[in-house]
């Protein structure tokens, strides 16, 4: 019985598909033993046993494959944040917690993705356009729980530069409609610090002083909810 060109096709693409995985896989792999600025489409081809060209119908320059590798990054990393908000209490305060955990978690489980894309820059590579879709899913996370806080803290905060205040109207634009400006200041503060720490951890910047990290990371997380004015 001869094939339909459209199980032909679903054949084709399915086949495609699962080799892409592989490429990426493999990449992965590289990244973990010779970092980024060291993966190698040759060398990639090499570890599946295919010729360079070949592999090239998949991914025409190292730069597109770095950048299919860091989207992945990001939505993997987006995915555990969402899914972590999304199963915590509807309290601000639990919320940013369990994404807060969520992001620490997932940055121990894959060190190397996360030096990808929080990590130095790579020589030679400007992340496209492509990228900015997952590379906000966190920040969309941590907007949701901004626009839920009204600022009821306590205490009058110092007043922003014009350029502070400026840049963070578009902030909350983007992530955070109806959030106060206050709010969404000391987010931006608390974002970086979170960021900064899981990095410090990750880097070994910690090591003869938070050491493990676990006890440190969570009571600065429940200082910054303080700080952000969370419930």
């Amino acid at each position: 019985m001869t094939a339909t060109p459209s199980a032909s096709r679903n054949a084709r693409e399915r086949a495609r598909a699962e080799l892409t995985r592989e490429i990426k896989q493999e990449a992965r792999r590289q990244l973990a033993v010779h970092g980024a600025n060291g993966l190698s489409l040759r060398a990639v081809a090499r570890a599946l046993g295919m010729v360079s060209s070949a592999l090239y119908r998949y991914f025409p320059s190292r730069d597109e494959l770095l950048t299919a590798l860091i989207i992945d990054a990001y939505d993997a990393l987006g995915q555990a944040a969402e899914d972590a908000e999304a199963s915590a209490s509807a309290g601000t305060r639990d919320r940013w917690r369990a994404l807060c955990h969520a992001v620490r978690g997932w940055a121990l489980a894959n060190p190397h993705e996360y030096a990808l894309i929080y990590g130095s820059p790579v020589p030679g590579y400007r992340a496209p356009q492509e990228t900015v879709g997952s590379a906000i899913r966190v920040p969309q996370v941590i907007g949701r729980v901004l626009a839920d806080t009204p600022d009821s803290r306590s205490g009058p905060d110092r007043p922003l530069p014009p350029v502070l205040a400026q840049q963070t109207a578009t902030v909350a634009d983007a992530i955070a409609p109806g959030a106060a400006g206050p709010v969404v200041a000391r987010g931006l503060i608390a974002w970086t610090q979170l960021f900064g720490m899981i990095s410090f951890e990750l880097f070994g910047q910690l090591v003869g002083s938070a050491d493990p990290a676990d006890a440190f990371f969570g009571y600065a997380v429940e200082q910054m909810a303080d700080f952000i004015g969370l419930r």
